[in-house]
């Protein structure tokens, strides 16, 4: 028995309604895209997206999004529970960890104090400290940087801290050992979800980012699904970002990759491959490379490279096997904000044994972690478990 649980990063459908807490009021990554582009996902929409509540309308341009009238999957809504916008909290809600409390954030940056604490731990002065855009803020401030070697320090609205560092003037491995030290002291008050490393590079004035970045996020403060199956004896395979996002805990197999490409190389391959076991999946491109930066036609093409690879997955399943596929937040590329949006995001449950039928909107991402719970014989019943035509186990 196989499950694959596919995460599109920042794939939201419409923004909840407490969005204006966030700043996120009017924000639809997918409806908004569409409405930019004309955007069709075949495979997606004949699976039930399009069909979930909230997600069809027409715009004044007359681009639309039209349910369909015998989707393969089931589908439903999802609103999370956690009052965060962020990867790790959503990661963290659909693995079964519900936060009582966010990750905390620095919408001004970063205090004197907290600056001057992670520059003792690692030895080193930071430049920049500010709320930004890692793409901008590397092009402003890259060249000061290659004079001074001074590593440059940022966050956003979400909660992370991020260093960012020119390769040929502070190496790889020398940026993960700074990251290392100032993860172990962003803990307690000043504990972020997340510290992340941003390698570039540099040529002809110009700064790009390569694709060494590397997440080092906190130690899941309870247990989570992949505790349960590891511990279960069930092989927990994770694909792109999802071992760092948890640690590495609970996980059996892990296969790092550097894009969209790469990951969803490796799910073909597993899914014409593996025998049994659990596959959590976080296609990273369309967060990091277009939601972020507002790039609204990478975006569009990215999901579309999406929809036409997870269709072969589709159809490799075998009789008793379960395709998910799914969102952690938004990231509207329409918007002036270049930060996550605080969005519903969709659910699509794919098998043999699964009929078309929807599911309705339903309260928290840790849904999907009850569901692979019953699978897998961790608990009794779940409300999508009860729902869903036929059963799913």
């Amino acid at each position: 028995m196989r499950t694959f649980l596919v995460v599109i990063d920042s794939f939201g459908i419409g923004a909840m309604p407490d969005a204006a807490e966030f700043g996120d009021e009017g924000s639809d990554t997918y409806g908004n895209i569409v409405r930019e582009t004309g955007l069709v996902l075949p495979n997606l929409v004949s699976y039930g997206l399009n069909n979930i509540d909230g997600v069809a309308k027409v715009f004044p341009n007359g681009n639309k999004l039209e349910g369909i009238q015998n989707p393969i999957g089931a589908y439903a809504r999802l609103s999370e529970k956690t009052h965060a916008k962020d990867t790790t909290a959503g990661h963290y809600e659909m693995a079964g960890l519900v936060l009582a409390h966010p990750f905390r954030v620095f919408p001004n940056a970063f205090p004197e104090n907290v600056v001057k604490m992670i520059e003792n731990a690692a030895g080193v002065q930071f430049m920049g400290n500010e709320v930004a855009s890692g793409t901008e803020i590397i092009q402003r401030l890259g060249e000061e940087h290659l004079k001074t070697a001074r590593p440059i320090l940022y966050t956003s609205q979400d909660s992370v801290l991020q260093i960012a560092a020119d390769t040929s003037v502070i190496p790889l491995q020398r940026l993960y050992e700074i990251c290392e030290k100032v993860r172990a002291v962003m803990t307690g008050e000043f504990a972020v979800g997340r510290v992340i490393a941003r390698p570039f590079v540099h040529a002809n004035g110009k700064f790009t980012r390569t694709e060494d970045r590397k997440d080092y996020a906190l130690e899941p403060p309870g247990e989570t699904l992949l505790d349960r199956l590891y511990q279960k004896g069930v092989r927990v395979v994770s694909v792109g970002k999802i071992a760092d996002i948890f640690c590495g805990r609970g996980i059996s197999e892990s296969h790092h990759t550097g894009n969209n490409e790469e990951g969803l190389e490796v799910l073909l391959q597993l899914s014409e491959t593996l025998s049994d076991g659990f596959v959590f999946v976080n296609l990273v491109d369309t967060d990091m490379l277009y939601g972020h930066r507002n790039n609204v036609l990478g975006y569009a093409q990215a999901l579309k490279e999406i929809d036409e690879k997870l269709d072969i997955v589709y159809k490799n399943l075998q009789s008793d096997d379960l395709l998910l596929i799914t969102a952690d937040h938004g990231c509207d590329p329409t918007t002036p904000s270049t930060d996550h949006s605080r969005e519903y995001v969709p659910l699509l449950i794919l098998g043999e044994k699964i009929g078309p039928k929807n599911l309705g909107t339903v309260r928290g991402f840790d849904c999907i972690a009850d569901l692979i719970a019953v699978r897998y014989g961790l608990q009794k019943n779940s409300e999508l478990y009860q729902k869903l035509s036929g059963g799913a186990k």
